[in-house]
């Protein structure tokens, strides 16, 4: 018969639990512990009948509003001789004649969660309450990671780097993860419970939450707001008044609190990297190993056939709904996929950005790296999106007024270009394109071009037969100052050409949506001798420029190039992102836990007036209790300096980053960072 256990409190020893298990991050006030790993709590008896060895103890852990043996929301296990790694076990040793120590270890395949643990004996008696998450350190769990430097990183790095502008011009956006601050994980568990899974069917939803595949999956839908109660509103107009703009978020915490704390309604606005932060922060809360990754010249292929086809009127205004993004970012998550045939393991990439619809809502993965890579376009989830986006062929055209469509240009490697995460351990940049596409060229790449019916490459240089049209830039283009750009025209064909050029510049956002035109040169006849070449020079003044440019910054060049005699017509188009100044930033030699640092911090007026509404910030993870730090500075001159003195208490020891912002009326989204050795 059962002895029955008299308690007087339990000990969850959560400070000795949390930091075995790689949680004490998120404080000791509560258990939190990871799958397929023990645990151990006390027992405080009150006087009377005592504990003996080889008594039998009856557990029950349970999950989820509706618990069940059939979908393994609820287990009931009694006392073992030695742990399993296969199932819920238990384990107890008397410690003195009233204190018994509880071993339990969960089944590694066991839904993640809230979970209640109760003593049965007759009436169950609660033990108390824990989370259980994802293992990335447990071999048998679904999301092992057994390099310790990527555990390190994946999982419980709090903050990195994002990677934005161009292949040529490629920028960095430190951001705060933040996944351990205060309620960070609580709020991420509702992000699962608001998801329309849940709602439907909330007993099979937690069922299903063993599987980092169908989370990942969740989470694609939840981090936009497009169809449910998700986190983020998409924005691309550039209107911005009734929200944030998307350029202003510098960490995930603030983006997930404000929902949480608006009924869960959309927090407005996000782009691409907003949305893949935020995935990120959620998948390392829940222990799932995530990175962030920027695809450079990223293609949107709207009708699944794996090409981008432009149309253009004569005034090179896109008439189509395909498009190639300057870059676009999304996340890859590390997990097996028992739902597919081996070799398909380890980086799934998944996009909450909403783009397009995936079983009927705006959800996008997690489809292998792998698959991506030999074209494999069967496997689950969005196999051919993700490959369009990638490696997608590009055909231009030019829709005359009589109506007719004339090829203008074609390419089979502008699409994927530099794709980049943060590197493990320090703050370069990875390129893992490597890891979506073979090298260019190769045997293997025609092969999987051929087997994603794809056309074979077309290889080309500015040295084949024919026309060709080529922008040209200058060393300098810091935004606030006048330069030029160049147009050349080279004929390499034995016949003199003569011709018609347009070139003109034209604000653009990251998403490649145009604005106003900022300069525009016009050739009405260029003669061209055989071989020879020729070049038009556009001169972009900030007194057009500064009117239409984002705060993306970025101008798209267009030269158009028309033969008179033959009507064909040729272009090239280039997109700049013109140069931000630098934040110069000087901390103090030494820095310690709880002792007040000060940071000055300085930034030189590029632009050739006055700014207005000046504001530094400050923030990162354990360093500003969450919020950021504001220092008004006022207005600036034109080609002044303006300097700021900031303040701050570190509350944890180790590297952190110290991340400053600038903000002004005509001048923003300007960071600079800095990483810190805090010590005890």
């Amino acid at each position: 018969m059962d002895q029955v256990l008299e308690i007087d409190r339990v000990d969850l020893a959560c400070a000795v639990n949390n930091a075995e298990h790689h949680t004490e991050l998120n404080g000791a006030t509560r258990l939190i512990v990871r799958r397929g790993q023990p645990f151990t709590i006390n027992l405080h008896l009150q006087p009377g009948p005592h504990f003996h060895q080889g008594t039998n103890i009856n557990l029950i852990a349970t999950t989820g509003p509706e618990p069940s043996e059939d979908a393994d929301t609820a287990v009931k296990f009694g006392l073992s001789k030695f742990m399993s790694k296969t199932r819920w076990s238990a384990t107890a040793a008397l410690l003195s004649e009233n204190t018994v120590s509880l071993t339990v270890c969960s089944n590694p395949n066991a839904p993640i969660g809230l979970y209640q643990l109760t003593l049965d004996q007759g009436s169950g008696v609660s033990l108390g309450q824990f989370v259980l998450l994802f293992n990335p350190w447990c071999t048998r769990d679904s999301v092992y990671l057994a390099n310790e430097a990527e555990r390190q990183e994946y999982v419980l790095s709090q903050d990195g780097l994002i990677y934005r502008g161009k292949p040529k011009r490629i920028t960095v956006l430190p951001w705060t993860f933040g996944q351990f601050e205060p309620d960070m994980l609580d709020i991420c568990l509702t992000v699962l419970s608001k998801s329309l899974q849940h709602l439907q069917n909330p007993a099979q939803d937690c069922s299903d939450r063993r599987s980092p595949v169908y989370v990942t999956r969740v989470l694609s839908a939840m981090i936009n707001s497009q169809d449910d109660k998700g986190v983020l509103v998409g924005n691309w107009s550039g209107k911005y008044e009734d929200g944030v703009r998307p350029t202003a978020w510098k960490d995930s915490c603030s983006i997930l609190r404000q929902w949480y704390h608006q009924d869960c309604i959309g927090v407005e606005y996000g782009q691409c990297w907003v949305f893949a932060a935020v995935a990120c922060t959620v998948s390392r809360a829940l222990g799932i190993p995530c990175r962030v990754v920027t695809n450079y010249e990223s293609a949107h292929d709207t009708n699944s056939n794996l090409l981008v086809e432009c149309y253009y009127d004569e005034l090179a205004e896109n008439l189509g709904d395909d498009s190639i993004w300057n870059f676009h970012v999304w996340v890859e998550s590390w997990m097996t996929r028992p739902d597919l045939k081996l070799g398909y393991e380890g980086w799934q990439a998944s996009d909450s950005t909403p783009q397009e619809t995936s079983d009927g809502i705006y959800c996008c993965g997690p489809v292998p790296v792998r698959a991506i890579k030999e074209g494999d376009l069967t496997v689950k989830y969005d196999a051919p999106f993700v490959y369009a986006e990638v490696n997608a062929d590009v055909v231009e055209y030019i829709t005359l007024r009589d109506g007719r469509h004339v090829k203008i240009d074609s390419s089979t490697t502008e699409v994927g270009q530099c794709i980049s995460t943060k590197a493990v351990g320090n703050d370069e940049r990875e390129d893992i394109t490597h890891l979506y596409k073979y090298p260019e060229g190769s045997e293997e790449e025609r092969l999987v071009f051929e087997k994603a019916n794809h056309q074979n490459r077309l290889i080309q240089n500015e040295e084949e037969p024919g026309v060709h049209v080529k922008i040209k830039l200058t060393p300098d283009m810091m935004v606030g100052t006048d330069f030029d750009v160049y147009a050349r025209v080279k004929n390499n064909t034995d016949a003199p050409k003569n011709c018609r050029l347009m070139f003109y510049a034209q604000a653009v956002s990251y998403n490649g949506k145009l604005g106003e035109t900022c300069g525009l040169t016009e050739l009405t006849e260029m003669n061209v001798k055989p071989t020879e070449g020729d070049k038009a020079t556009l001169r972009l003044k900030y007194s057009e420029y500064g009117k239409a440019i984002t705060q993306d910054r970025m101008i798209k060049l267009v030269a158009l190039l028309v033969d008179i005699e033959t009507k064909e017509f040729y272009k090239a188009t280039k997109t700049i992102m013109l140069d931000s100044p630098s934040i110069t930033i000087t901390v103090p030699e030494e820095a310690n836990v709880g002792q007040p640092l000060v940071v000055t911090v300085l930034l030189v007026n590029p632009l050739p007036e006055a700014l207005e509404n000046c504001v530094f910030s400050l923030h990162g993870a354990n360093l500003t209790d969450g919020a950021p730090i504001i220092k008004e500075v006022g207005a600036v001159g034109p080609e002044e300096i303006t300097t700021a003195e900031l303040e701050f208490t570190p509350k944890a020891s180790g590297i952190r980053k110290l991340v400053i912002d600038f903000h002004s009326d005509k001048l923003s989204n300007i960071q600079g960072y800095k990483n810190l050795v805090i010590g005890e």
